[in-house]
Parts: structure tokens; C-alpha cells; sequence
């Protein structure tokens, strides 16, 4: 199945983060591109992950839902939740990066 016929549910919102999660018992370190209700999109290294595989996450210190890799493009691989992750938990998330990204705003002004 190609990456771009994958239906969605939900609205993919924009979150970057570093995750730590683990397939195959393996631990891996990824960026987090986006995260919806039934999914995220990450990237790692080349070959972190295979169709198939099941993948277990922290997202901000909040354990994710299960999930199964749909499909994987290089460095990027879609993850399908196999619950779902509470909106409330995404908002959260989201909320904790805008003031993170704020904190840093004026950190870096004081420095100039």
C-alpha cells in the first residue's frame, strides 16, 4: 500500500520532539514530525523500522498506544496506533512545545 492512499481519521497536528521508543525489543531514538488520535509520523535512522513491526513510545514522557509501522519512505516511517491517543494528551503536548518554544524565544533575546 503507497503512503499517500492511507485514509485518515483524524487531523495530523505538528509536534517535533525526540521520542524514545523501542522495536523489536531494540531501543530507538526518533524525531516526532506529526501525531494524531490514531497515529505519528517519525523519522530515524535509515532502516530503524519495517513495515510490520510493532513499536512501543514515550511522547513527552506519556507512554503512546501501541503501534504497528504501515509504512516506511528512507529515514521516515507512518505509525498506526492500535488505540488511540487522547486528544486532551495531544493538546497537552502541543501546549508543553509552544511554551517551550517561547521559554527559548526569550532566552534567546536576552542573549543579543
Amino acid at each position: 500500500m503507497n503512503m499517500h492512499s492511507i485514509s485518515r481519521a483524524a487531523e495530523r497536528r505538528s509536534l517535533s520532539l525526540m521520542i524514545k521508543g523501542r522495536v523489536k525489543s531494540r531501543p530507538v531514538y526518533c524525531d516526532l514530525i506529526d501525531i494524531s488520535e490514531g497515529g505519528c509520523k517519525l523519522r530515524g535512522s535509515a532502516g530503524f523500522a519495517s513495515v510490520g513491526d510493532r513499536m512501543t513510545m514515550k511522547v513527552g514522557g506519556v507512554n503512546a498506544p501501541l503501534g504497528r509501522v504501515a509504512w516506511v519512505d528512507g529515514k521516515f516511517a507512518g505509525i498506526a496506533f492500535e488505540g488511540e491517543m487522547h486528544a486532551a494528551v495531544i493538546d497537552h503536548l502541543i501546549h508543553q512545545q509552544d511554551l517551550k518554544f517561547a521559554d527559548d524565544t526569550v532566552e534567546d533575546r536576552r542573549r543579543l
